[in-house]
């Protein structure tokens, strides 16, 4: 009962705000290239398919540091692996500012993907071993909230670059900014003690315990990690077993749900869809996007006070509901753009505003935060790295595909494929997905050992 009513410290509150600056990292590099990509496009004539190239170059990187990412981890510490990646990042913005041209580009733009499929990885990973499991579901949604006000803060410096000489170099130059927050943030930081007790470091794990919930029973809390670590399923030598399928299958597919319904098409491409929609400037249709930006860092926090109230299936329902019904306005209004005249530009922004609203409490915070708490805690650090590969996977084929399936299929049959997408991950959540809100790791471990249906959780 003790550890039940103890008080959470601030510290905990503080390293977990420390920890989702991550997700500024993801987030700015995600919202700067939609407004870079109209200058450097018309610097370099780009075609469709080599911007598809610069801006999924990134996602081949993500998806690289995502499968090296898993077992580092586990080998080095969380804490290692982000001030890592803040060094990265750093570098990865210089060598995108000083391109001298498009290849050098795109190589850069890669060296920055690496540092955004370890902090993709790494950060809720760290978040919610160090959460309770009764706000578990708020501090994990931090990461997304990070991330929002990372693209909320690149489209603002699009906006600020736009009409500079140069302003795309400036425009990801940026990124170093970001990166300096979390690499010194990170420094003062100890690891998880999940980690710290899978590496034998008990005491060191029992301060870090103490200081983030002094009421705890901090030894009872290392005594069930560890019996969990020593199990007959989780000797010293790890093994994959049957059951280890479900929540990798589970991972993946949420990963799919998160992507093809669409969600990067408009972040990456946002100020792009608006010009072809009827904005005549770049500037215009950038400023336009700043909209948008604001609209996903305030609809988060929907997320972050609800995911352990109502729990995380209710939300995944209430979004994707929302986000198909957007993308089939959105597609009507390609569809009927002739009818609509001058109104398609307004009503293009305002239904891909709505889109973003709905997809910011949902599928953006949630789908993470499952993920990271759905595997067991030896395979945790390498499942998650598959899954965070696999939502990298995804996003290049959603990204490349994008301009290419715009002019084959048309933008509306583009969005209305997108929809229906959302309709059948729906189904996918319903029978398929857990419902984890107030269940510690070790329970929901313990759940897929024995078999238990995803719908029983």
């Amino acid at each position: 009962m003790e550890a039940q009513k103890s008080k959470y410290s601030p510290i905990l509150y503080l390293v977990a705000f420390i920890v989702a600056l991550g997700g500024l990292l993801s987030g700015f590099d995600t919202g700067v290239i939609s407004g870079a990509l109209l200058f450097i496009k018309d610097e370099w004539n780009l075609s469709d398919y080599l911007q598809g190239i610069l801006v999924s170059s990134t996602l081949v990187g993500a998806t690289i540091g995502a499968i090296l990412n898993g077992h580092l981890a586990d080998l080095f510490g969380r804490k290692k692996i982000l001030i890592f990646t803040a060094v990265l990042f750093f570098i990865g913005s210089i060598f995108c500012a000083a391109a001298p041209n498009i290849n050098i580009l795109i190589l850069s733009r890669f060296i920055v993907g690496l540092a955004i499929g370890v902090v993709t990885f790494a950060t809720p990973l760290y978040l919610s071993e160090i959460s309770p499991e009764k706000i578990r579901g708020s501090l994990v949604s931090l990461f997304q909230l990070a991330i929002t006000i990372g693209i909320l803060f690149s489209y603002l410096v699009n906006a600020g670059f736009a009409n500079i000489q140069f302003g795309w170099r400036l425009m990801l130059l940026f990124g170093v900014f970001p990166a300096l927050i979390l690499g010194i943030g990170m420094f003062f930081m100890s690891d998880t003690p999940r980690w710290l007790i899978s590496k034998g470091k008990d005491d060191e794990a029992k301060k870090v315990f103490k200081r983030i919930e002094p009421g705890i029973d901090a030894d009872k809390e290392i005594l069930e990690i560890k019996n969990v670590l020593q199990n007959k399923d989780n000797d010293k030598k790890f093994e994959f077993k049957k059951w280890m399928f479900a929540p990798l299958f589970l991972g993946i597919g949420l990963m799919f749900c998160q992507q093809w319904t669409g969600i990067n098409t408009i972040i990456y491409y946002a100020p792009t869809i608006l010009k072809i929609a009827g904005f005549n400037s770049n500037s215009s249709a950038i400023y336009a996007t700043v909209g948008i930006g604001i609209v996903n860092c305030l609809m988060t926090f929907i997320a972050i006070f609800l995911s352990d109230k109502t729990g995380r299936k209710p939300l995944l329902y209430a979004g994707l509901i929302g986000m198909a019904l957007c993308l089939f306005i959105l597609g009507s209004a390609f569809q009927f753009s002739e009818a609509l005249g001058a109104s398609l530009k307004w009503v293009s922004l305002f239904s891909s505003m709505f889109y973003i609203a709905f997809f910011s409490f949902s599928l953006g915070p949630i789908i993470l935060l499952l993920v990271s708490e759905i595997f067991p805690l030896k395979f945790r650090g390498l499942g998650m790295s598959i899954s965070t590969m696999s939502n990298f996977l995804f996003n290049f084929t959603v990204t490349l595909s994008f301009l290419p399936l715009i002019n084959k299929i048309s933008e509306s049959y583009t969005f209305y494929l997108y929809g229906m997408i959302a309709i059948i991950c729906l189904f996918y959540v319903y029978f398929m997905v857990p419902e984890t809100k107030g269940i510690t790791l070790e329970k929901i471990e313990e759940n897929w050992q024995n078999g238990v249906n995803p719908r029983d959780f």
